[in-house]
């Protein structure tokens, strides 16, 4: 993946952020869908359409999931989509 741009935004008191609209007119569609990332050492804004198309399927995070999905087999099923993602 190549980096275009670094820009820099400020986060409101409700934790809220605005994208540049030369970010939004490259990526985003107005009222589309975004998945927000949270990897350890950064954050990713992705287009949900993007990621559906990459992975053919609708995503939620680990978090979400532990409840209900926690076995070896699982843990090596998201190994997998990490990689997917980082690629």
């Amino acid at each position: 993946m190549t980096l275009l741009e670094i820009k820099s935004i400020s986060v409101s008191k409700k934790g809220q952020i605005t994208l540049p609209s030369a970010f939004r007119e490259l990526n985003m569609k107005e009222d589309e869908k975004a998945a927000i990332l949270v990897f350890h050492d950064h954050i990713e804004i992705r287009p949900m359409s993007a990621l559906e198309e990459k992975l053919g399927c609708a995503i939620a995070s680990q978090k979400a999931l532990a409840e209900s999905w926690d076995s070896p087999e699982d843990d090596a099923a998201w190994e997998y989509l990490n990689e997917e993602l980082e690629e």
